[in-house]
């Protein structure tokens, strides 16, 4: 019985033992066949992922990495950098000149602190070139176009843009996308309004073109005086002797109608500290340095003049100097925004054509 009945017993624990080892040789090829192709798809879509997430566009990365260090939006115009290559805006660049010229300061880089002016720090053309490649978004229609066609598209191609009825003249305030403009015009009815209930709209186109017209009337009428001249002048930044030095402009004495002038101009009407407001503006005085023998009505505008970019819009001022009056009140410079305003300020000089009138009375 023990032989016999150990024999079927070990040939049975060894069938066992072979089936046991085909399952553990069978394991690896179950495992080529069916797991590791799960797990390379587990790894490759999680790879996917991850370079997605990481990704996130290389426009935008690019984005970040040429932004403006000082208001860290990307620049419309021109790039200025430093000497360490931090980048600014050609806006933020002139704040900076201008907030230290306002304070008899050194303007430096707000990253490194390296000192920057007009002369130091240089245009980055590559960086310019590349950001008017980057996309951007349409503030209209939210589609993305490059830069440096992002502002035609806006003006003349797309069809949300903001536009008025074509009746607008007569006093229609319908304003809308443009694609809509004309579904609203064949709807509108001030086509078919009276001529009285139209008044009003033409009322007030004819008072601005009446408004410009004087300007113009006026300078011909000036230019029908006798006695004329002009100058081409340079204003020049000082400092008061007051314990809170003020910032002020003077030009040199010129001449005119046989006496001597000169130009002062001042930042916010001589505002304490100018740098705590974001809005700039210029007035400036004409003044009339020897003595005067007889009343001067004199008529001056100011203008570019042929050695100067400033962007001034023209306005007649007109003043009486006398023995007791030379100094004319502080007229407002006609800039169009405080963006000139600082431009002017991050220059050395600003430069101008004053021209007089002589009044014969």
């Amino acid at each position: 019985m023990s032989e016999s009945d150990a024999a079927p017993s070990s040939s049975e624990n060894v069938a066992a033992e072979a089936a046991e080892t085909n399952q553990t040789n069978n394991a690896p090829e179950k495992m080529e066949e069916f797991a590791e192709p799960d797990t390379k798809r587990r790894k490759i879509s999680t790879t996917v992922k991850i370079i997605e997430d990481k990704r996130y566009k290389l426009e935008e990365r690019l984005g970040g990495i040429l932004c403006c260090a000082v208001c860290l939006d990307l620049p419309r115009s021109a790039v200025y950098q430093c000497l360490n290559g931090h980048l600014m805006c050609a806006g933020c660049f002139t704040h900076l000149l201008a907030d230290a010229r306002l304070r008899d300061e050194t303007a430096t880089c707000p990253n490194c602190r390296v000192e920057i002016s007009k002369t130091s720090a240089t245009r980055n053309l590559a960086v310019e070139n590349a950001v008017s490649e980057l996309p951007s978004e349409c503030q209209y229609c939210n589609k993305q176009f490059p830069r440096n066609s992002l502002e035609r598209h806006e003006e003349t191609q797309c069809e949300e843009r903001i536009s008025g009825c074509k009746f607008s003249r007569i006093g229609c305030p319908w304003r809308g996308p443009l694609h809509e403009s004309r579904q609203h015009e064949t709807e509108c009815t001030h086509p078919n309004r009276t001529g009285a209930e139209v008044m009003d709209a033409l009322q007030v186109m004819d008072q601005k073109l009446a408004d410009e017209r004087v300007l113009y009337d006026s300078i011909f009428d000036l230019l029908a005086f006798e006695k004329i001249t002009f100058n081409d002048l340079q204003l020049k930044p000082y400092r008061t002797d007051e314990f809170v030095h003020r910032l002020f402009y003077e030009t040199s004495r010129f001449s005119a109608f046989n006496n001597q002038w000169v130009v002062k101009a001042r930042i916010n009407n001589s505002q304490k500290d100018p740098t705590q407001s974001s809005e700039r503006d210029m007035t400036y005085q004409l003044i009339l340095k020897t003595k005067a023998t007889t009343t001067l009505s004199i008529y001056y505008i100011m203008l570019k003049g042929p050695f100067g970019d400033m962007k001034v819009q023209p306005r007649i001022y007109k003043h009486d100097f006398s023995e007791l009056e030379n100094e004319g009140p502080y007229m407002p410079l006609s800039l169009p925004d405080t963006a000139e305003c600082n431009r002017l300020l991050a220059a050395k000089t600003i430069n101008f054509r004053l021209i007089m009138f002589l009044s014969s009375k």
